[in-house]
C-alpha cells in the first residue's frame, strides 16, 4: 500500500516559492506512488497542530517551506515515532542543505521514497525547538533585516542584511556557561550555538558541527573593525572565517547565555527567545529521510 504523506505547506515562504512548486510537487510525490494530503499552515502554531496529526495518522509529515517550518514540525516530531520529510521551499534551505537533499523540490521527492531515515537532534531555546543554529548579537539584527526585506529574492536576502546590520553595529559583550563547568566572557560580534553547519542561505558559520553528536558547536565572533568584518565576510560560505583570530569555537551540550544589553535570539530564521536563554540538544530525538549513504 503506498505510503501517506502530510504536505505540510507555508504558501509564504521564499517569497511564494514553495506556493508556486506546491502543483509540481504534488503531482511528482503522486507519480512516486505516495498517497498525499496538502495542507497550508496558516503560522506556526497551526503547522505544530497539523504535525501532530500527521502523527495521529501514522503518516510522514513532509515540509516544504522555509527552515523555520522545518524546525517547528521536527520539534513536534521529537521523540515520537514520526519521521520527518523535507523538502525545500524557502529562501535559505540550510537543513537540506547538510543533509545532502536537492535544492530543487521537485526533485527532492525523491528522497521521501529512496532516502534513508537518520536520527538527529534538536536544540532547544528555552524550551522551544530549533533544528539548525541558534544565534544572537549581530545576528539577531541581521536576521531581523532579512524578515522585513521584501524586494531582495532568494538568499541573497541574507548578505545583504549582514552588510545593512554591519553599518550600525556596536560591540557587545556576552556571557556564556557551558555545562556548568566553564565561563567565557568576551567582547565582539555574535553567538552561534549550532546543530548543524549553515545557516543564512549556504554560510557555514559551524563547519565541523554535526546533526547527531549531541553538542552544540559554540562560535563566537569577536572584536574586528568593520573594514575586517566586512572583507573577512565571503569567508562564512566556505567556512574558512572559523580560522580568524576573532573567531573561537568549543562544543557543550548545554549553554545559559547572556550579554549586556538585549538581544532576540534567533534559530531557523525565525525569532524564538530573548536573552538571557538557555540552549540545550535532545540527543538524536528525530528522525528524518535523508539521501542515502
Amino acid at each position: 500500500m503506498p505510503r501517506a504523506v502530510s504536505l505540510i505547506v507555508n504558501p509564504n515562504a521564499g517569497g511564494g516559492r514553495a506556493a508556486a512548486a506546491l502543483l509540481e510537487v504534488e503531482a511528482a510525490l503522486l507519480a512516486h506512488g505516495l498517497r498525499v494530503s496538502v495542507h497550508s499552515t496558516t503560522g506556526l502554531e497551526n503547522a505544530r497542530d497539523l504535525a501532530r496529526s500527521a502523527i495521529a495518522a501514522g503518516e510522514l509529515a513532509v515540509t516544504l517551506g522555509g527552515d523555520g517550518l522545518v524546525g517547528c514540525v521536527a520539534g513536534v516530531l521529537a521523540g515520537t515515532d514520526g519521521v520527518l520529510g523535507v523538502l525545500p521551499g524557502g529562501r535559505g534551505n540550510d537543513f537540506a542543505r547538510v543533509l545532502g537533499i536537492p535544492a530543487d523540490p521537485v526533485e527532492a521527492c525523491a528522497v521521501l521514497v529512496g532516502g534513508a531515515e537518520r536520527r538527529v537532534d534538536v536544540g532547544e531555546v528555552d524550551g522551544r525547538p530549533f533544528i539548525g543554529i541558534a544565534s544572537c548579537g549581530f545576528d539577531s539584527d541581521a536576521n531581523r533585516i532579512a524578515n522585513e526585506t521584501r524586494l531582495i529574492g532568494g538568499n541573497l536576502v541574507y548578505t545583504y542584511a549582514a552588510l545593512r546590520a554591519l553599518a550600525s553595529w556596536r560591540p557587545a559583550r556576552f556571557e556564556l556557561d557551558l555545562d556548568g563547568r566553564e565561563r567565557i566572557a568576551f567582547s565582539g560580534y555574535s553567538v552561534a550555538l549550532a546543530n548543524s553547519r549553515a545557516y543564512g542561505g549556504g554560510m557555514y558559520v559551524a563547519p565541523e558541527a554535526a546533526l547527531d553528536d549531541g553538542l552544540l558547536d559554540v562560535v563566537m565572533s569577536g572584536r574586528a573593525t568593520r573594514r575586517r568584518a566586512l572583507f573577512d565576510l565571503p569567508k562564512l560560505f566556505d567556512g574558512s572565517h572559523a580560522r580568524l583570530p576573532y573567531v573561537r569555537t568549543v562544543r557543550a551540550a548545554e549553554v545559559r547565555l547572556s550579554a549586556d544589553r538585549p538581544f532576540t535570539v534567533y534559530a531557523d530564521g525565525d525569532p524564538i527567545a530573548e536573552l538571557p536563554a538557555t540552549v540545550r540538544l535532545r540527543h538524536r530525538a528525530l528522525r528524518v529521510l535523508a539521501p542515502p549513504g
